[in-house]
């Protein structure tokens, strides 16, 4: 049987697996969650890389036609942890095995702080939603993918970094919301790479858009007022979601903050380029996000950035 001090080695050196894997996988984020107190900024660590590896599963294409079962699985798995089992036997798609720190941290993770497991279920499941390219019809089923795939983890979030008003809620979706249509709104050209197209199709119609002016980047003037609709509803969901912050522990608020800013300065970026995110990928340079990074930090402590 271990001792107690080589069982905690081991999630010391899970947990620094986990925040390597994040910082990797998505700069943005990493910034935001470095702002927050040592074991919050574990536990957020441990939640995202679950998060990011359901994703993963979906798009990096690595399971083929099994790519569903290695949902089914994954989703077994965050069951067991919640039990405190994370035995791989009978698991022919060896998902534990092959993230054997994101277990072990998520295990630990789970043990501390009180994460609604349907909250988990619900990121995997949106994840499903991708599985044979994606169209949405209207704004409604559009939301409800949302909701699941970034509304859920903002969910799961908001139980680590901590709070009372039970307000938090409706702002953490709202948030979620927010984040997810500014993705699908920067990445319109990527994901019709992949056959995916997330615009709503009854909105399109409406502003006069086809997939096929999507595809061959065609900036029309009924495109241009199609994209400032959508960058106005993103910005009015991030209206919304802001009235989180004051409602989450003091030591945490730096985190959502620094991630909210991040894609207000995208939506900035997108109008920049005239709302074409069709030829131009809207981004932040790593001198912006460390910008942003210390005037949130030195705000923190009352004082000012010049």
């Amino acid at each position: 049987m271990q001792d107690e001090a080589s069982t905690q080695q081991q999630i010391a050196d899970a947990y620094e697996a986990v925040a390597a894997s994040t910082k990797a996988a998505s700069s943005n984020f990493y910034y935001a969650f470095i702002t927050l107190p040592p074991d919050k900024r574990n536990a957020v660590y441990a939640g995202y890389s679950f998060c990011r590896l359901a994703d993963d599963i979906v798009d990096d294409g690595e399971y083929g036609d099994k790519t569903g079962e290695a949902l089914d699985s994954l989703q077994a798995h965050l069951s067991a942890a919640y039990d405190g089992n994370f035995s791989t036997n009978g698991d022919s798609l060896e998902i534990t095995e092959a993230t054997p720190d994101l277990w072990r941290a998520l295990g630990d993770t789970l043990h501390k702080y009180p994460i609604d497991q349907q909250h988990l279920i619900d990121v995997v499941e949106g994840c499903r939603m991708d599985l044979d390219g994606t169209t949405y019809e209207t704004w409604d089923q559009l939301v409800e993918y949302c909701k699941r795939v970034a509304s859920a983890t903002g969910l799961a979030l908001i139980e680590v970094f901590g709070y009372e008003d039970e307000r938090a809620v409706e702002y953490a979706v709202d948030l979620g919301i927010a984040l997810q249509l500014t993705n699908i709104l920067r990445d319109i050209t990527e994901d019709l790479s992949i056959g995916r197209v997330y615009l709503p199709s009854e909105e399109l119609a409406e502003y006069g858009v086809t997939v096929d002016d999507l595809r061959n980047k065609n900036v029309t003037p009924e495109y241009l007022r199609f994209m400032k609709f959508q960058v106005a509803r993103a910005r009015k969901y991030l209206e919304s979601g802001v009235r989180l912050f004051p409602l989450l522990d003091k030591q945490s608020r730096q985190c959502p903050e620094t991630m909210t800013q991040v894609y207000e300065m995208l939506l900035d970026r997108i109008e920049k380029n005239n709302f074409d995110t069709l030829n131009h990928r809207a981004s932040l340079s790593k001198f912006q996000k460390f910008k942003l990074l210390s005037v949130i930090w030195l705000r923190s402590r009352g004082l000012r950035f010049v």
